[in-house]
């Protein structure tokens, strides 16, 4: 396990309305413990959960629910 220091601070931005934007690269932990990496600089998460890409943001937030 790294020491506190030995590595930049993750960088996650609420947009409010839409996705979460984190600084890449990450490795996402899904619930069935299976990993995720995307070596994107900036990475947008779901959170309303319609993307049919989750975790990861399709814009789906733009639409209306159904």
């Amino acid at each position: 396990m790294p020491a506190p220091g030995d590595r930049p601070a993750a960088r996650l931005r609420l947009t409010g309305s839409g996705p979460v934007l984190v600084d890449g690269p990450v490795e996402i932990v899904l619930p069935d413990g299976r990993s995720i990496r995307c070596e994107r600089p900036v990475v947008a998460l779901c959170t309303c959960r319609r993307s049919r890409r989750y975790p990861f943001c399709d814009t789906s937030h733009r639409r209306p629910a159904r």
